[in-house]
């Protein structure tokens, strides 16, 4: 059994949800901008950590060398 009255709804009720459902996906997507680019700095800087870290852990081959001579 189908039901054949198409379902309406008021124009101006229907707008404004669209508004309301339009500004909340814009607020939504400012804000995962926003934590992209607090975790791509965080990521730098933990990159730049690693890195020095890494030197840091590395044995010199320069000194190896002179203290062998």
């Amino acid at each position: 059994m189908t039901l054949d009255v198409p379902e309406t709804m008021d124009q101006s009720e229907l707008l404004e949800q669209f508004k309301t459902r339009y500004q909340n996906l814009v607020t939504e997507n400012q804000k995962l901008q926003k934590q992209i680019r607090d975790n791509e700095a965080t990521a730098l800087k933990l990159m730049g950590a690693i890195e020095t870290l890494e030197y840091l852990d590395s044995p010199p081959e320069d000194k190896t060398e002179e203290a062998g001579e």
